[in-house]
């Protein structure tokens, strides 16, 4: 027997129920992401190698141990793409859209990493983001921030979540903390594990990352970026919380959260819960100045942030349930010519209709139940010898004949 075959691992389909719930996370962060200004735009699913390879950095485990990566036939090297806000700042360059900055876009789609699957995390994911680009000042960080509590709270998730927030400071603080890891890590450097060391070297920031119960012990004991923040940096950030405060979003302060590539500076923040296990984040973002030159383009500031759909679907309590049909039961060969052309008439006018295709009454009748039905339309000999069809209340049991002309008009009460 011919096995049967399953969805690739890490991966799954998305049936109506799921489906449901999935476009109804989208659709209430479009809604709410255009009220703070952020207009959709999408990118392709792959981009050129370096795309990725440039900003994630050679020795981050995305580039060197999850990215889908494949030769074109042409020698063409390209990669599916694990993470939007690479592939955002690549369409304002290559588009030319530096003279209409600032730039406000949220984005929904697919991501790919191979990496192992835990609960609500695929390697074939999906997220919806923001990317607020052009902006130097705190303000941005505040409204990125607002924007994506405003979409947590319309999901339903007031007092499920909270905001964790830290700073990484200008450049200048940057350098000071990276030398003060490498001094302290070097101390160590028996107990690191093979990949913090080889870290070490090339951007020791990614060792406080590090899953390695080891490194991760060594890593309570690391100084913290605050003790190495100039004055510069210490006011941006006292303006990213008063703005947030102001607005009424609370928050917790988070020493350890960091970004680990260089071109992330000043707010770095996830929204947490703790009803999804271990993997607490549902929404993490990040002010990313450096990120646009070195794409190649001039110097211009970015923050923006990313949420798994899965995740805050899972989180979800109540979706609007799928609308409830009309069901055509044609009687007969002459009834169901004229199902079809009625069903089509009424769909027009914008009802839902299920049109029944085979089987007795009894079949039909079954069918509309099981797909939960609000009414049924039934035409057999009698009523098409009357220009009407025998109209059935699913939920009270009640009928009635009703005229064809004025079919339509009696079922916009069952929507």
């Amino acid at each position: 027997m011919t096995a049967v075959l399953q969805p690739i691992r890490g991966t799954r389909d998305l049936l109506p129920e799921d489906m449901r719930r999935h476009r109804a996370v989208v659709e209430r962060a479009q809604e709410m992401a255009e009220r703070y200004g952020f207009l959709e735009m999408a990118t392709p699913i792959f981009e050129d190698t370096t795309v990725f390879k440039r900003t994630l950095g050679d020795t981050s485990d995305i580039v060197t141990k999850e990215m889908y990566t494949f030769s074109m036939k042409d020698g063409e090297e390209i990669t599916l793409r694990p993470e939007n806000t690479a592939g955002v700042v690549r369409a304002v360059l290559s588009n030319g859209l530096r003279q209409d900055l600032p730039l406000k876009y949220f984005y929904a789609g697919p991501m790919f990493r191979h990496e192992r699957p835990q609960k609500g995390r695929y390697r074939q994911f999906h997220q919806i983001g923001v990317e607020l680009i052009g902006v130097p000042e705190p303000l941005a960080d505040v409204e990125v921030i607002a924007t994506g509590q405003a979409i947590l709270d319309s999901l339903g998730l007031q007092g499920r979540t909270t905001l964790e927030i830290n700073t990484l400071g200008d450049p200048e603080s940057r350098k000071a903390y990276r030398a003060a890891l490498v001094e302290y890590f070097s101390a160590h450097l028996d107990r690191l594990s093979e990949d913090s060391r080889d870290r070490l070297g090339r951007n020791p920031l990614r060792i406080l990352d590090s899953k390695d119960e080891g490194d991760r012990r060594l890593v309570e004991g690391a100084p913290l970026f605050g003790e190495f923040l100039n004055q510069e940096s210490q006011d941006f950030f006292a303006q990213v919380l008063a703005g947030i405060t102001a607005l009424g979003i609370s928050y917790k302060l988070n020493p350890r959260l960091v970004r680990g590539l260089d071109y992330y500076t000043h707010t770095a923040f996830e929204f947490t819960t703790t009803e999804l296990g271990a993997q607490s984040a549902v929404m993490a973002g990040g002010r990313y100045d450096g990120l646009m030159e070195m794409m190649g383009g001039p110097e211009i500031p970015g923050i923006g942030w990313a949420a798994g759909i899965e995740r805050l679907s899972m989180l979800v309590a109540d979706v609007a349930p799928a609308p409830r049909p009309i069901a055509v039961i044609p009687l007969g060969s002459e009834a169901e010519a004229k199902a079809l052309v009625l069903s089509d008439r009424l769909r027009r006018s914008g009802l839902q209709v299920d049109l029944g295709y085979s089987g007795n009454m009894k079949k039909r009748m079954k069918r509309a139940n099981k797909i939960q039905a609000r009414a049924a339309v039934i035409l057999g000999e009698d009523e098409l010898a009357q220009s009407a069809a025998a109209v059935r209340d699913l939920d009270s049991g009640e009928q009635q004949l009703v005229s064809l002309d004025k079919l339509a008009d009696h079922l916009a009460r069952f929507r």
